[in-house]
């Protein structure tokens, strides 16, 4: 399926040809010193302080609220339009997207928008071609060319929520992520055990755990709707990347809030994304009528019997 002419209006305006790379050496300390960082610091609490379960627990729902305001609010949400949200919902998801370190919702979404309408090709950021550490972070170290203001999609530019987290996304990022678990580490026994478990360690899952989305979900799986590009669906991913495994379909049928079609499918970001709309704090959820995701199968099945 071609990209949508939205889709493809907004690239235009992202995309700016790197002609030099340089290293951005922030990003790359921060991504190689915060594993490191972890273990030492979840060491040390679980040398003092041993298996402590509420301190675990904080460190799970920390976990999940960071990655899944990631796959519900920067992805499904800002990048792809699949669904319209209320503005207390749309706050939550980039306080906590931010404390994912995974840079403000107006640059991340920008860049996937880039990713979708060139997958593959040398215009997309993270295109698995290049390698399976490129695609995983490799491309996070380097630091991009182009303007600062003229790159970014103007739908996202309108949207003061997004404008005020992308102004404010250090401090947002530190704040709910290092220092929030730690104050409620420390009510619950432990500030350290708060900063490093719910903290630094959580960053770092969260990390690896989307990153998948950029890098194992273009190899691992099998490609039922479509093999024009290297995107595969895969329950293994799922599982790690909050639902986002299902990447052929995804691919294929960008704007659908479901990753996971089936009522199976483990996708808790649909799941999330169902349950704000039945309590009414977002809307109209895009989903693609079942007799084109048929059509998809069908076409691939065609298209595997003839080369057998």
């Amino acid at each position: 399926m071609k990209p949508t002419t939205f889709e493809t209006h907004q690239t235009q305006t992202v995309f700016k040809a790197v002609t030099k790379k340089q290293y951005d050496w922030v990003n790359i300390i921060f991504l190689t010193s915060t594993p490191v960082l972890a273990l030492i610091l979840s060491f040390i609490f679980f040398k003092g302080h041993g298996f402590v379960w509420s301190q675990i627990a904080l460190a799970i729902a920390f976990y999940f609220i960071t990655g899944i305001s990631i796959t519900a609010g920067y992805h499904r949400l800002l990048a792809h339009r699949a669904y319209k949200s209320s503005s207390i919902v749309k706050f939550i998801y980039l306080l906590f997207g931010a404390a994912a370190f995974q840079n403000s919702a107006l640059k991340w979404a920008a860049d996937h928008r880039v990713h979708h309408v060139h997958v593959d090709d040398e215009k997309d950021p993270y295109n698995i071609n290049k390698g399976f550490f490129w695609a995983h972070i490799g491309w996070i170290f380097y630091k991009e060319q182009n303007a600062e203001v003229d790159h970014y999609p103007k739908d996202l530019l309108n949207d003061k929520l997004v404008m005020w987290q992308h102004r404010n996304y250090l401090a947002i990022a530190v704040t709910v992520g290092f220092i929030l678990p730690a104050v409620i580490g420390y009510f619950l026994g432990s500030a350290l055990g708060g900063l490093a478990l719910a903290g630094v360690l959580r960053v770092v899952v969260v990390h690896h755990c989307t990153f998948f989305i950029n890098s194992l979900c273009h190899i691992v799986g099998n490609r039922p709707y479509t093999d024009s590009n290297t995107a595969r669906d895969s329950y293994i991913m799922a599982f790690f990347s909050y639902g986002e495994g299902y990447h052929n379909y995804h691919h294929y049928f960008p704007t659908d809030y479901r990753n996971g079609i089936r009522w199976y499918h483990f996708d808790p970001t649909k799941w999330l994304i169902k349950t704000l709309a039945v309590v009414g704090l977002v809307k109209d959820l895009k989903k693609v009528p079942e007799k084109l995701i048929l059509q998809a199968q069908r076409e691939m099945q065609s298209k595997k019997f003839q080369t057998t």
